[in-house]
C-alpha cells in the first residue's frame, strides 16, 4: 500500500481544481453533479470552493449509475440502488460531472446516460480527483487532481472524511 495524496495535499488540488473550473467554465450556466458514492461529495466541496472566489449560487446534483451499468447481468449480487437526486432542470446547462476515479470509461459512460434521461445539457465537462488510465472507452476528464498509470494488479483507493472519517488517496494490491 502507497500512499498517493495526503490530507494536506487533497486541501491544495481541490481548490487548484476549483480554480482551473472557474477559468474555463461559464460559471453562469454550470450546474455541478457528483457521481454517488464520492463523486457527490467532492462535488459539493467544489460547489462551496467555486462559491467562495464567484458570487454565485451554483445548482449541485447527484446521480446513481447502478442501473446504467453494461455488467449488470454479469454481477453475482444486484447493486445497491442509490437515489439520483438532481433539483434542477439540466437542460441548456453545462454540466460539471464529478467522479473520484476514472479508469476504463464505463463509469463515466453510465453517469452520461443516466445523465441524458433528465434533459439536454448543452455540455458536460468531466472532473476526476484521480486518472489511473487505463479506458476501454474513448472517455477522458477536462479537469483531473492526480494522473498516474497503475497496473491492472493495482488499484486506487479513495477515502473522504465525509464517509471514511479522512481524507486520503491510496494505491493498494488486488488480492
Amino acid at each position: 500500500m502507497r500512499v498517493l495524496l495526503k490530507s494536506e495535499e487533497y486541501d491544495k488540488v481541490l481548490p487548484r481544481l476549483a480554480a482551473e473550473v472557474i477559468e474555463k467554465e461559464n460559471i453562469d450556466k454550470l450546474a455541478i453533479i457528483g457521481i454517488r458514492r464520492r463523486g457527490d461529495y467532492l462535488g459539493i466541496r467544489l460547489k462551496k470552493l467555486i462559491e467562495e472566489k464567484v458570487n454565485i449560487d451554483l445548482p449541485i446534483g447527484a446521480i446513481d449509475i447502478n442501473l446504467y451499468r453494461d455488467d449488470l447481468s454479469t454481477l453475482s449480487e444486484f447493486p445497491e440502488i442509490k437515489e439520483t437526486d438532481i433539483p434542477f432542470d439540466i437542460t441548456g446547462k453545462s454540466i460539471l460531472l464529478v467522479d473520484d476515479v476514472l479508469y476504463t470509461g464505463r463509469t463515466i459512460r453510465a453517469a452520461l446516460n443516466a445523465l441524458f434521461d433528465y434533459g439536454r445539457p448543452k455540455r458536460v465537462s468531466l472532473l476526476v480527483l484521480v486518472d489511473r488510465f487505463g479506458r476501454e472507452l474513448p472517455i477522458s476528464s477536462n479537469y483531473t487532481g492526480l494522473a498516474l498509470n497503475v497496473p491492472e494488479d493495482q488499484y486506487i483507493s479513495v477515502r473522504i472524511k465525509e464517509l471514511e472519517g479522512e481524507d486520503i488517496v491510496l494505491l493498494k494490491d488486488r488480492n
